[in-house]
């Protein structure tokens, strides 16, 4: 449990808590939780077993002639190994001024029983409590489905110390720090391949059956399997900040966030019970005024309550989203919450960005050009330029190495490979979406966009940026992300030249675009802060509807707000901190897990793990899917209490049936529900 010590002190917490009824058990961790939850459900059924026993005793003994006082053992067990957890759970509701169903179906046993129908009762109480125990193992599964990721992660890591291989336990291991994986190993942390080359299976994160090759520089995440040769990784993230730990918090909390359709549920579930209450007193009160025998009348009405009970409706749908949300981290997709699996079965307009998302993101520099001057004109004339490619790229890469923009990181890393000197920079300043400058060797370093040079350094005169402008057109018309470079001396400022990047389209992209429209997705569109030409490329590529470019974080914002009223429901899929606005502000976010930063993960609503754009589908056909699942399910409920209503009020039906009816839907639903575990596309 986390909470800010700053709105709260822990005293005043558990005091809360205690209020509610709700033991604190300082000692207990996610193991002990599952043992005692294990522990429990086997107790539960337990009694089941015993509650059957003691019924089939009851009906044996009176078949057989038996002594009565046999009869009533058998029953007497029935009542209270069937109706323990029932009536302690209606206890605690009635302190709490509220009704329930295990109240319900306490009150149908006992006017069962007074009419001296304790079979009845008795097979009420076994089917109820049987449901019962069917539903939580149900739940239980999709919860063990995910839970089941803690047990992945090593609690000892063999670390390199002085060239020694040295078992460190998990929590003590520090970023920068190198481990040893060996053929077989699973990973303890996240990190970065320093030496060694190897297969690693991330199924466990991505969903991926085919395992992904690893070399130096390649990232490796905690909780995956090292297949092949031996790796050593420099640790990026410690134990509580890895990828797995991340994927377990986050369905924790979404465990936790109900369902538009559930809160719709539970808000309904007290009003109804009180509903079915004040029918069943109708059903004895109208007919006894009309002269009707008591105890056909109120074997009738407690037959009617037991029909009229919504325990179908009301498990029918945690049982189909808790699967829902089990089955998506199976394939490494993450869903926040049960209303984000709702609203992708909604999505009717996808809105992506580019970089990182439709884009591999891996931006390399392609083109380094000066500036270049000319001393004559005619056929004499000869090209002068004040500096040379390398001594341009150092310049830019002083600049960008305090920038995290794939474009920067992309300079810098050209710079290195091929060994330049760069120097220092001081005074570094980035405008969003259009550029960054910093001082470097007493001059005022510019690099940007057209936007850049026309609204943030518009004052400055810049000689040659007239020519830079029309130039870096001309290899945007190429497909190629381009920013002019400038130095202010302060005594004068002129173009140094030009960077021009490219970026190359994941695998799949069309494909997938192709997949949403069979689905019914209306409308695809680009948002990037990219310039229109490349935008335009990639988009004629992909097969997307709409490009929206050269965008600053509010305005895709903006954007998406307007989808949000064209369609209605929309998702935004990004990865970069400029995209957190945008996922916030659509229908459903949807980040890229293994790219995406910190800010977006947390402000998404669904991740993939896996960094795979070809997961979208199948996050939207999982929503789709449990949206049918609900309609059946409700279906089933509602038809069930429905028909054995209408039944009872027209024609009658003995008590038995009606708790068949009532109990058999609610294992239905919970077993219809249970089926999205093994979703596929």
């Amino acid at each position: 449990m986390t909470f800010d010590e700053e709105l709260v002190s822990l005293d005043d917490l558990e005091a809360s808590i205690r209020q509610h009824g709700v033991t604190i058990d300082h000692e207990a961790d996610s193991a002990s939780d599952d043992a005692k939850m294990d522990s429990d459900l086997r107790i539960e059924a337990a009694f089941v077993g015993l509650t059957l026993v003691g019924m089939l005793l009851g009906l044996v003994a009176g078949w057989l002639d038996w002594p009565s006082t046999v009869g009533w053992i058998g029953y007497g067990a029935a009542y209270v190994f069937g109706g323990w957890y029932g009536l302690v759970a209606s206890i605690e509701t009635l302190r709490h001024y509220s009704v329930d169903i295990d109240l319900l179906m306490i009150v149908a046993a006992i006017g069962a029983l007074s009419i001296g129908a304790p079979f009845e009762g008795a097979m009420l109480l076994f089917l109820f409590s049987l449901s019962n125990v069917l539903q939580h193992y149900a739940i239980g599964r999709s919860r063990r489905a995910i839970k089941s990721l803690i047990r992945m992660r090593p609690d000892e890591v063999q670390c390199l110390r002085d060239g020694e291989e040295v078992t460190v336990p998990i929590d003590e291991v520090e970023v920068g720090d190198v481990f040893v994986v060996r053929p077989g190993d699973r990973l303890p942390l996240d990190g970065v391949v320093t030496a060694g080359q190897s297969s690693v299976d991330e199924s466990s994160l991505t969903g991926e059956s085919v395992p992904v090759s690893k070399a130096i520089g390649d990232e490796v995440f905690g909780g995956t399997i090292n297949e092949s040769g031996r790796l050593e990784i420099e640790v990026t993230r410690q134990a509580h900040e890895s990828a797995l730990t991340r994927l377990i918090h986050m369905v924790e909390e979404a465990q936790s966030e109900k369902a538009p359709t559930q809160r719709l549920i539970d808000r309904l579930e007290q009003p109804y019970v009180l509903g079915v209450f004040a029918l069943t007193l109708t059903a004895i009160l109208v007919p006894l005024a009309l002269g009707a025998a008591f105890t056909s009348t109120f074997y009738r009405a407690m037959t009617l309550m037991v029909a009229a009970s919504p325990c179908a409706v009301i498990i029918s749908t945690p049982a189909a989203v808790l699967s829902a949300i089990a089955s998506g981290g199976r394939q490494g997709v993450l869903f926040k919450g049960g209303e984000h699996v709702e609203a992708a079965a909604n999505v009717d307009a996808v809105a992506f960005d580019k970089t990182g998302t439709l884009t591999e993101g891996n931006t390399r520099l392609t083109d380094v050009i000066v500036r270049e001057d000319f001393t004559a004109t005619g056929p004499e004339q000869e090209a002068v330029t004040d500096i040379g490619t390398e001594e341009l790229l150092s310049i830019a890469a002083a600049v960008q190495s305090n920038s995290e923009h794939h474009l920067a990181e992309a300079t810098v890393e050209a710079a290195s490979d091929r060994g330049l000197d760069v120097p220092s920079a001081n005074g570094f300043r980035a405008v969003a979406g259009k550029g960054v400058t910093a001082t470097v060797e007493d001059a005022t370093i510019h690099i940007g966009n057209r936007s850049y040079f026309e609204t943030v350094v518009g004052e400055v005169a810049i000689d040659g940026l007239e020519t830079g402008l029309d130039t870096m057109a001309d290899l945007e018309a190429e497909g190629k992300t381009s920013v002019v470079v400038a130095r202010d001396t302060g005594d004068a400022a002129r173009v140094l030249g030009w960077l021009a990047f490219t970026d190359t389209v994941r695998p799949g992209a069309a494909e997938m675009i192709d997949e949403l429209r069979a689905m019914g997705v209306e409308h695809v569109v680009m948002l990037t802060g990219d310039n229109e030409q490349v935008a335009q490329r990639i988009a004629d590529d992909v097969g997307i509807d709409e490009v929206q470019a050269e965008l600053l974080p509010e305005e895709k914002v903006t954007i998406v707000e307007d989808l949000v009223e064209r369609y209605d429901t929309v998702a935004m899929v990004g990865d970069g901190v400029n995209d957190a606005p945008a996922l916030a502000t659509a229908s459903l976010g949807i980040a890229m897990g293994g790219a995406g930063t910190d800010v977006a993960l947390e402000t998404a609503d669904v991740v993939l793990m896996g960094d795979d754009i070809g997961k979208i589908p199948y996050v939207l056909g999982l929503g789709r899917k449990t949206r049918r699942t609900l309609a059946v399910n409700l279906a089933i409920a509602f038809g069930a209490i429905a028909l054995m209503v209408g039944t009872i009020l027209l024609w009658g039906i003995p008590l038995p049936l009606a708790v068949v009816g009532h109990e058999g839907s609610t294992v239905l639903v919970s077993l219809n529900g249970l089926r999205l575990l093994g979703f596929r596309p």
